[in-house]
């Protein structure tokens, strides 16, 4: 089924989608069903359970507080990154937490929260179980859940029942794959982008769908903003220093030079990745492009179109945006943008297809040639691996977005030399990747059990 551009484009906090945003809602829900079936005031204790990846990698990522915070009633569109440590820092003093805001419980940490490294659920390894008991000790309720990526939640029971994927309903264009998606276009005479309005316009006005996506940019652009001021080290004990202030300083002066750098875009281009990482792995507040942890590159490549290419305009973004988010559906339905499930292949590969295809179509590239800058995009990512150093959204995940722009950009300037004709298909290469994800061994998804988490020296 197809994905709406805003279950894609999510407005969030950092560090992780999957591992923050996820687990943070899942807890919301598992409260707010709890008031539903009137049980809310009989809680006496909760336990969170987390297993698989989440289990691995979820203190690295702040899994521990964003459970923390859902079982508070907070959710990641609508908080606020200084009030939820000081949300956090009140039920760790006091080991007492209110349940959606409103029921008072004993929450001791320790006790309350497992992290089960050596188990996992059936059917992902981002799992979770919440449990609430009675004052009695008697079991209340019970219901496991599982973030899928891109901040995306299931509960069990859809699964159970293959109930459809989040953002599925009844849309005009419903392309399964990209060779149906480039038959829509040539059929009707239309573009990329036009196909995802139409199937937007299925529930929304096209004043909102626009209201909507000036929003998302705002989100990326602040950011970016944000990023670029912010000095000091990140937070997690790696002592990772934020680049991008030092970064700007010396490209605004480099700019007052009367020397010509044929290639200073793309340094801005790498200040303006790194600064929405570093951005998020401090826990602020950014958009899932598709995931958390390839957040800076998109936002990077679409203020690359705003900033160096003549005539770039909002018309121009909304396209970006909307082609961007028909590529990430074709990776959501056909493979997957978890990296918990297939390896960074699936965020930062993903991402970066989803900017070569929508920089292709801002500056008038064909559908063949938007398709054809999508799988360049994937194909040089394919068997990427997830191996965060001390399970943290810092070491390699910051660089590796600011190399992903630029290979978004490449994948773009190839696309366009070209006719949109090529000898390995967008679908073959989303087929491609996803067996390579299968394939992959586990300690090479997000579980820093492989690969650079434990080659490099963390102190």
């Amino acid at each position: 089924m197809v994905s709406s551009v805003f279950d894609l484009f999510k407005i969030g906090v950092g560090p992780s989608s999957s591992h923050t945003m996820g687990p943070m809602t899942a807890a919301c829900d598992f409260v707010e069903m709890l008031a539903e079936k009137a049980l809310l005031e009989s809680v006496g204790r909760v336990e969170a359970e987390l297993y698989g990846s989440l289990a691995l990698t979820g203190k690295g990522h702040a899994t521990d507080r964003a459970v923390l915070l859902g079982l508070s009633g907070q959710r990641p569109h609508s908080l606020c990154p200084d009030e939820a440590d000081e949300i956090v820092a009140a039920i760790r003093a006091t080991s007492r937490l209110r349940l959606g805001g409103e029921h008072e419980i004993e929450f001791v940490e320790e006790r309350d929260m497992s992290f089960l490294q050596r188990e996992r659920l059936p059917h992902h390894s981002n799992g979770m179980r919440f449990t609430a008991y009675g004052p009695d000790g008697n079991m209340l309720d019970s219901k496991v859940y599982y973030s899928v990526g891109g901040g995306a939640v299931v509960d069990e029971g859809a699964v159970a029942r293959n109930a459809p994927p989040e953002g599925s309903w009844d849309v005009p264009y419903n392309y399964r794959n990209a060779d149906e998606l480039l038959s829509f276009t040539e059929k009707d005479g239309i573009t990329i982008a036009d196909i995802v309005r139409a199937n937007e316009r299925a529930s929304l006005s096209d004043e909102e769908i626009n209201r909507r996506l000036a929003a998302i940019e705002r989100a990326m652009s602040g950011c970016i903003e944000r990023g670029i001021g912010q000095e000091g080290i990140l937070p997690g004990g790696l002592q990772v220093k934020r680049r991008a202030p030092g970064l700007y300083r010396l490209l605004q002066e480099r700019a007052k030079e009367p020397s010509v750098d044929p290639l200073a875009a793309l340094d801005w281009v790498n200040l303006w990745a790194l600064a929405v990482n570093e951005e998020n792995a401090a826990g602020g507040r950014v958009v899932t492009a598709p995931t958390n942890g390839a957040a800076g590159i998109i936002p990077a490549v679409l203020r690359y179109y705003q900033s160096f290419i003549p005539g770039a305009s909002e018309e121009g973004v909304q396209v970006f945006l909307l082609t961007a988010a028909a590529i990430g559906s074709l990776f959501k339905e056909n493979a997957s943008i978890s990296g918990a499930e297939v390896g960074c292949q699936g965020e930062v590969g993903v991402a970066c297809s989803m900017a070569a295809a929508g920089l292709t179509a801002a500056l008038g590239g064909t559908p063949g040639q938007v398709e054809n800058a999508a799988e360049i995009g994937m194909e040089h990512n394919l068997g990427l691996t997830c191996d965060p150093v001390g399970g943290l959204v810092q070491v390699p995940c910051i660089e590796r977005n600011a190399v992903g722009a630029i290979k978004a950009l490449e994948a773009s300037r190839l696309a366009l030399v070209g006719d949109g004709t090529h000898r390995v298909s967008l679908d073959e290469v989303i087929e491609t990747m996803r067996k390579t994800g299968l394939d992959m061994n586990e300690r090479y998804k997000e579980t820093a059990q492989g690969g650079l988490a434990v080659n490099v020296v963390e102190c």
